[in-house]
């Protein structure tokens, strides 16, 4: 986030994502999943059960093996989802102009949600538009962002007007993204994929049971993929943890079963991610490529997801002067 005193007016859009651990190493990434597993949104096991689980036995062995995972996406420049989000920030105040600040934070990690709120209110930003970069809403990433952006402004004596984006899962805006995006990164291909895997982020059957949408805006967008594409497309959930059971099905296991159904080509893209991250890159890319390949497929691609393309710039500058309506003129 940079407001500078270029910037006229009072309006301001706070752009939210996941987050990141800051180096990929087990104590950075011990500190992050701490924070990450310590969310009720994200686990709803009461924490007198949980927090002696997640203390005595998760966080003393998987910081290591996620460290190794993200040892083989990171960067020169740091995490690639931190990468990619300032780059998003940058090109959408680009977009938009001087008279609007566009900043940046993360639900769990640094460039927390209410530094960067707090930093917004302090140069004299009266109203903010929080983005969560969620298509699909779920409690467990938009509702806990707008969650932590409440908790926030809940703390300030003087509180600014504040709006949030609403999930566009099903928003003409993001559906055409996505299908122009997912043509360009296929027609660039040296082969024609035979099947075309749509894999979201999943969560636990639970969840959906108690009545979260998660689910069925996944589906939504996939079917409305779905009708621009002659390619037949399958839908499938990834990021699978714990003992639960989850939604099905399971990416991993739909991606090794394709060689023996006869499918040996195989394009894989994850519409629920607004920029590339551990899930995407090494979880799909690097081990579900691994899996493909093993399971006796030939050809596997991985595609980006919108990132700060033109497309999914495009949708995202529509998205905030379409939300910015009567707080600041977008012509």
């Amino acid at each position: 986030m940079s407001p500078s005193e270029e910037i006229i007016g009072d309006v301001a859009v706070l752009l939210v994502n996941l987050g990141t651990p800051d180096a990929p190493d087990a104590i950075a990434v011990r500190r992050y999943l701490a924070e990450f597993l310590s969310d009720p949104r994200v686990v709803e096991i009461p924490a007198t059960i949980w927090k002696p689980v997640l203390y005595g036995v998760i966080l003393r062995t998987r910081p290591a093996k996620s460290a190794a995972a993200y040892r083989q996406i990171w960067t020169n420049e740091g995490s690639p989802l931190m990468v990619i989000s300032k780059s998003q920030r940058a090109a959408l105040e680009e977009r938009l102009g001087s008279s609007i600040c566009v900043g940046l934070a993360m639900r769990y990690g640094d460039a927390s949600i209410g530094h960067a709120l707090s930093k917004l209110v302090g140069h004299g930003f009266r109203r903010i538009l929080v983005a969560p970069l969620y298509p699909q809403y779920c409690a467990a990433t938009t509702a806990s962002a707008l969650d932590a952006t409440f908790a926030a402004i809940g703390k300030m004596r003087d509180e600014p007007a504040i709006r949030t984006l609403p999930p566009y899962h099903a928003d003409p805006l993001y559906i055409d993204a996505l299908v122009t995006n997912i043509r360009r990164q296929i027609a660039a291909l040296d082969f024609v994929p035979e099947r075309l895997l749509l894999s979201f982020h999943g969560m636990p059957e639970r969840t959906r049971a108690l009545g979260d949408p998660y689910y069925d805006q996944c589906h939504a967008t996939a079917q409305l993929v779905a009708s621009q594409f002659d390619l037949p497309i399958d839908v499938a959930f990834q990021s699978r943890f714990g003992r639960a059971r989850w939604l099905q099905p399971a990416t991993e296991t739909l991606i090794s079963s394709y060689p023996s159904q006869g499918v040996k080509r195989v394009a894989i893209a994850a519409p629920g991610f607004s920029a590339d991250c551990l899930e995407t890159l090494e979880e799909l890319g690097i081990r579900g490529r691994e899996s493909f390949l093993k399971a006796g497929g030939t050809h596997f691609a991985r595609l980006d997801c919108l990132n700060d393309s033109d497309e999914g710039m495009a949708m995202l500058d529509a998205l905030i002067r379409r939300e910015l309506a009567g707080w600041w003129p977008s012509s």
